[in-house]
């Protein structure tokens, strides 16, 4: 990214992952001229790390040189507030490091005080759904894998047998060549070899990455997409719209400086929330809600998991990369989740499973003390990626922390609802379960150790509110107190769903832009801050997908 100011861009969206992705393409089909600035690198196929070792390629750290597609961020604050937040980086956001698993959430996503009474959420959303997922080519997952087997002894010896579903997953199982969704507008595609790697991004192609859908046909239809692009500021112009100022990812020199009339924040949880953060309190954005922060949720989450000690026997990591899940109880959701051979660099997170409600280093020294071979084997990685299982433990409950800004990056103090847990009993029983039923032992990750969860689903901050009093944006997700500043992103969500919320980004982002008006003609939203009303929505001049295709834009009116 060399120095000088580009202009000429109706809209500039901030990120390219679903929000973002999803943004760029139902605008470029309405005539707008859009700019993606995305902080992360461009992948191929063949570039994409092989394993988790190839650290320059898969780590998150560009002040190291390492620009892969793995984030890790630690939010530290008030005690039993603290999360580690997995997410992702590169032209396709988390999509080329997410495990391509696509629920429509629970019910008590749809029911949530903050915003069940603004509208029928579930009613309202229900196209948008069907579109995201025919978009994203969602499909249930064909193959039942030993480490589905395992889960179901799981759901049975907890009494909830009847809740194992296979998954449904964005992964083409079909045969090479041509491509299966755009009636020949996108890319042709190879057919998924099953080997677990998902989450090291698809080196075959199978795996249904933004890169291949949204993106890749939002480029085809004019936007321009801008790799290694880190926003640093937005600022209001006196004659109207914003300039936006970004560096080459990894350099304090290089400086771009975009103008448009319209931005929208799609940096993901993390990225928008730190940048308006940032903005708010420099006096640059300074109308920005007070509520911004709060309702910050980590979709009530816990990564647990179990691994077999022997390395012979049936690979524990065949199939995608999530296969199914259960239902231990009506608001948790637990899913067996893999890497692909060799990748075993996250095995370094895992230690000795330790339940809370105590002081857990002094259970671990115990532990360690009592079973010293089963500690020691924790510095064995030799194929932990074969032999193990990693759990990822969701609930629908209604909980949440307050994000503020921090010195070194965003802070955490407690937020709305019951406290968010620093461990799940539920989930520690399954995992229990699932270690005896495959030879081996459970485990969790070293930060349990100081009550502090992970997540790979960091949601909210930006909430959808009646009012500015009420929420960070509006309904059709424009920036309570800047005209022509929207947030369409994973912070824009309002409740923990308690499945995964890739599918529910995308949906929340397809309904955003269908209220948007082709470039040039009338605004049909209400103005700023007046009260919500439905709208139907608006058909673009130039449709990326043709009508007969099956991921066709289908638009139902009221």
């Amino acid at each position: 990214m060399a120095e000088g100011e580009v202009n000429g861009f109706d809209v500039v969206v901030i990120g390219s992952g679903f929000g973002g992705s999803v943004s760029a393409l139902r605008l470029a089909e309405k005539g707008y001229r859009v700019a993606v600035l995305e902080a992360g690198r461009r992948f191929e196929r063949s570039t994409l790390p092989a394993t988790s070792w190839r650290l320059r390629d898969f780590l998150w750290a560009p002040w190291l040189g390492l620009k892969g597609i793995q984030r890790i961020h630690l939010v530290r604050g008030e005690k039993g507030t603290g999360v580690m937040v997995l997410a992702g980086a590169g032209v396709g956001g988390g999509s080329l490091v997410y495990a391509n698993t696509l629920y429509e959430p629970l019910d008590p996503f749809y029911r949530d005080p903050q915003w069940a009474s603004i509208t029928d959420w579930k009613g309202e959303l229900a196209p948008y759904y069907d579109q995201a997922r025919r978009m994203l080519g969602v499909t249930v997952n064909p193959t039942r894998t030993p480490a589905d087997e395992v889960m179901v002894k799981i759901a049975e010896r907890m009494g909830v047998g009847g809740t194992f579903r296979l998954a449904p997953v964005g992964v083409y199982f079909g045969p090479d060549g041509a491509d299966p969704y755009f009636g020949g507008a996108g890319p042709e595609r190879r057919g998924c070899v099953q080997c677990g790697a998902c989450m090291t991004g698809c080196r075959h192609g199978a795996k249904n990455t933004l890169t291949e859908n949204y993106l890749y046909l939002a480029e085809r239809a004019g936007a321009r997409v801008y790799a290694e692009c880190t926003v640093t500021s937005v600022r209001p112009l006196p004659s109207g719209g914003y300039e936006v100022l970004a560096r080459r990812t990894g350099s304090a020199r290089q400086r771009r400086l975009f103008t448009a009339r319209q931005v929208i924040f799609s940096a993901g949880t993390w990225g928008t929330q730190r940048l308006l953060h940032r903005l708010r309190d420099d006096g640059t954005l300074p109308r920005i809600s007070p509520r911004l922060g709060t309702l910050t949720r980590t979709n009530s989450e816990a990564l647990l998991g179990f691994e077999r000690l022997s390395r012979d026997g049936e690979k524990l990591n065949a199939g995608v990369a999530i296969t199914s899940s259960i239902h231990p109880d009506a608001e948790t959701h637990i899913e067996p989740v893999r890497y692909g051979d060799g990748s075993n660099a996250m095995g370094l997170l895992r230690t000795l499973l330790i339940d809370g409600g105590r002081n857990r280093w002094k259970a671990f020294a115990r532990e360690a003390a009592r079973r010293p071979l089963h500690a020691l084997r924790l510095l064995d990685l030799r194929g932990w990626s074969e032999r193990s299982v990693i759990a990822l433990v969701m609930q629908a409950k209604d909980n949440s922390i307050t994000v503020r800004r921090g010195r070194f990056g965003l802070r955490s103090a407690r937020g709305h609802g019951e406290p968010n847990p620093t461990w799940i009993p539920a989930g520690h029983e399954a995992v229990r379960i699932g270690a005896e039923e495959a030879g081996g032992e459970p485990r969790g990750s070293w930060l349990d150790l100081f009550d502090i969860p992970a997540t790979a689903h960091f949601l909210g901050g930006c909430a959808i509110g009646a009012s500015p009093d009420e929420g960070v944006i509006d309904p059709y997700h424009r920036l309570y107190g800047y005209e022509g500043l929207h947030v369409v992103d994973g912070s824009s969500v309002s409740a923990n769903l308690g499945v995964n919320p890739s599918l529910t980004i995308t949906a929340l982002a397809e309904r955003a832009m269908a209220f948007w008006p082709n470039a040039g003609e009338p605004d049909g939203r209400p103005p700023l801050g007046s009260a919500y009303r439905p709208l139907d929505p608006v058909a673009p001049r130039s449709p990326a997908v043709p009508a007969t295709a099956p991921a066709a834009l289908r638009l139902i009116t009221r």
